[in-house]
């Protein structure tokens, strides 16, 4: 905590706080718990918030909620566990996952699956190899034990994320309308039971030591800090929640995350009547060693905080006790505008709850461009050395299908249960993971995480809209019709005016895409310290975009796997280079400036797909991105297991490896070609015939002068196969 919020703490109160009470307010001030750095810009989301019935709940929750139709509404959010998942890699990717299972578990949903976001150093980086694993089996341990399927997500590397991890977690909840909570504590007398795991010395200072600072060579000695998890408990704790829901016996309810009961108590009180009263003894315990204050910011897992009205609160722990899940009353909610704690009939803490949760400092930080950002620009990856010849654009289509960012990431996957509850359509890779909901109609959700770090460095306002661009395209091609936003905000410190700019213009950038492109944003996190001393990361804002399908059984997979069907590649090809995946691979590069945004064509191009698949006239459909088309291409191809026969018009290696965004590659169906061509034109979506889906291998030809097709190489899947999928397993050893 700085002088300057010690002493507004003070003039609060009108008197020196007590130990317990600077706890609450030193972790509530945090910036994670508080967005004091954030806050300012962050209300564009709400200013510039497209007008939609579907938004039931938006930001300011637990999570957003969004009515996807036939009575049901979904729930989703994602956040990050940055700094404990370099700390203690296992715990802090588990936990990661537990804690935001527990958002959507306090809106009243049932969790129906999750997805992750990862980002490392270099694939072959001794830390890496120290991170990377650990991450993984935290992610899968915490999720296969909940029985929740992870459907989808990223593995990027990069040198920038060197001792410094991107652990973002998602998941995604259901319900009716009529089932949805709220992190509020209303009517007087009503009872505050905590109930779940015991409260123990794990996680003491996380919110404020691990997510407000940056790090360095003592940040191993920060290990304590990292909270521990017990899957087990949250699945029971999941269970009894929605029994409690069912039977309506909760008033409000909140999760206990960061900051722990502080967050809890200040949150619920601020939100509902005003008051509460609560003697912090009866908090159940790990360790009886712990101090109040310790109690008041231990982060211990798997733990709820619920309002409950007298008459049912015996109801309330009978069931609790049924589900073996510890709880006691351990206060009640007043009328009196404080939340007071004591401890062993002493009074330890005497606040108005709103100055902790809802006033605390906002910033108003200095911000300009980074000082290299002008030479980063201006170094166009116009320098570059392009292959000249047949055998060096063959080779690049190996080096770029084998290099880590775009090579198979089933060392990953392979360790997340996908399928578990049975509900789940599609998972990676697929461009977006489908879930059912509705069984009798088919009714379903697809999702898409995605973010480009190289991409917001050249450009922030641009890459923020290339990162919502994309995931919109990735729900879009599997025929859903997206609806609703969620993102993490990943950046290195406010305190640096370069970074504090990217944040800024990165935050403007995607309002106003949202705005566009109708899609409001329902809520989300910011991680702000990411940086190893004074080298952040590259800025990299994570969007999470929801789709919803009237009926999964139209949905449309990467996959071909229809021998003899027509290739199509909708949307227009630039020669666009600036952060690509080829200038990264080949030779290192990083400059110029990233691919155009178009939101009016990626718009269009979402119109198409969505129609073309409720037509059932698409067996595939696969969008362009890092790689370009040739990355695409081979995915499709070793995804179905069948080749494909490919005509080139124009230059060869930019219509391979170009990656202009609003386009993907669709099959066709036997007879739908011509209407594919009338929805295009009737969207103003360039369309243009690639070839045939066939054969055991990737066969390129160009257009020559004469008209006739001229043969430039052949890459057999065999080939490709070896090098897509031996890089991580080589990694990982």
């Amino acid at each position: 905590m700085k002088e300057e919020e010690y002493r507004r703490v003070r003039d609060i109160l009108g008197r020196r706080p007590t130990s317990a009470e600077l706890a609450i307010y030193s972790v509530m001030w945090s910036e994670h718990c508080s967005y004091k750095s954030s806050k300012v810009h962050l209300r564009q989301f709400g200013d510039k918030a497209p007008q939609t019935d579907a938004l039931l709940v938006g930001m300011g929750e637990n999570a957003g909620v969004v009515d996807v139709g036939q009575g049901w509404a979904v729930t989703f959010k994602v956040e990050s566990h940055n700094h404990p998942s370099y700390v203690e890699p296992y715990q802090g990717a588990a936990t990661g996952v537990g804690g935001i299972v527990r958002d959507i578990m306090s809106m009243g949903a049932r969790p129906i699956a999750v997805m992750d976001s990862l980002r490392f150093g270099p694939a072959d980086a001794p830390d890496t190899q120290r991170v990377l694993p650990g991450v993984v089996a935290g992610v899968g341990g915490y999720g296969n034990s909940l029985g929740l399927p992870n459907i989808g997500g990223e593995t990027v590397f990069d040198e920038c994320y060197a001792q410094n991890p991107l652990v973002n977690a998602l998941c995604v909840g259901v319900m009716k309308h009529e089932d949805i909570k709220r992190a509020v504590a209303p009517g007087p007398g009503n009872r505050v039971i905590l109930f779940g795991a015991g409260t123990g010395p794990d996680g003491i200072g996380g919110a404020s030591v691990l997510a407000s600072a940056t790090f360095d060579e003592e940040s191993q000695a920060k290990r304590p800090s990292v909270q521990v998890g017990d899957p087990f408990m949250e699945k029971l704790l999941i269970e009894c929640c929605l029994e409690l829901f069912r039977e309506d016996l909760v008033v409000g309810i909140q999760d206990l995350g960061a900051a722990g009961v502080s967050c809890a108590t200040t949150e619920l009180a601020a939100a509902g009547t005003g008051g509460m009263h609560v003697e912090l003894d009866s908090v159940p315990l790990r360790d009886a060693t712990l101090r109040p204050e310790e109690i008041l910011m231990s982060e211990s897992q798997e733990r709820m905080m619920a309002v409950v009205e007298p008459g049912k609160v015996d109801r309330f722990l009978e069931i609790c006790a049924r589900w073996e899940i510890p709880a006691t009353t351990i206060g009640a909610v007043t009328d009196t505008g404080r939340l007071v704690m004591t401890w062993r009939g002493e009074t330890i803490v005497d606040i108005p709850p709103t100055t902790a949760a809802d006033e605390g400092p906002v910033y108003q930080r200095p911000y300009e461009p980074p000082a290299d950002l002008g030479s980063l620009q201006s170094d166009t990856p116009g320098r570059l050395t392009r292959p000249s010849n047949a055998d060096e654009i063959r080779r690049t289509v190996l080096w770029l299908a084998g290099s880590p960012n775009l090579a198979s990431k089933t060392w990953v996957t392979s360790q997340y249960d996908r399928y578990v509850l049975g509900n789940t359509v599609m998972a990676m890779p697929e461009d977006a993971g489908v879930v059912r909901i509705d069984d009798e109609s088919g009714l379903g959700i697809a999702l898409s995480l995605d973010g480009n770090g190289r991409y917001t460095r050249l450009d922030p306002y641009a890459g923020a809209q290339l990162a919502l661009s994309e995931a919109f395209r990735n729900v879009a091609a599997t025929g859903a019709r997206p609806l609703a936003v969620t993102n993490c905000l990943n950046f290195g410190s406010p305190e640096d005016p370069g970074v504090m700019w990217q944040f800024a213009r990165a935050v403007e950038g995607l309002a106003d895409a949202c705005q566009y492109l109708g899609v409001p944003v329902t809520g989300g996190n910011v991680s702000f310290y990411n940086q190893t001393g004074s080298t952040p990361i590259n800025p990299t804002p994570v969007i999470g975009v929801l789709g919803v399908h009237d009926d999964v059984r139209r949905h449309v997979n990467m996959s071909f796997t229809s021998d003899g069907a027509t290739l199509a590649l909708l949307g227009e090809t630039r020669e666009e280079f600036g952060g690509s995946e080829w200038a990264h691979v080949v030779y290192g590069h990083l400059g110029g400036l990233p691919p155009l945004v178009d939101l009016a064509a990626e718009r269009a191009l979402a119109s198409v797909l969505v129609n073309a698949a409720r037509e059932g006239l698409l067996t595939a459909a696969h969008d362009v991105s890092d790689g370009g088309l040739s990355q695409a291409l081979v995915e499709s191809c070793l995804r179905g297991g069948l080749g494909a026969k490919i005509t080139l018009r124009g230059d060869a290696f930019v219509s391979l490896f170009s990656e202009s965004v609003a386009r993907t590659v669709v099959a066709i169906r036997p007879g739908g070609e011509g209407r594919i061509v009338q929805l295009c034109e009737a969207a103003g979506v360039p369309v243009s015939q690639l070839g045939v889906i066939g054969g055991d291998s990737l066969d390129i030809s160009t257009l020559g002068s004469d008209g006739e097709a001229q043969e430039l190489f052949s890459i057999p899947l065999v080939e490709l196969r070896d090098a897509h999928e031996r890089t991580l397993p080589s990694y990982a050893g």
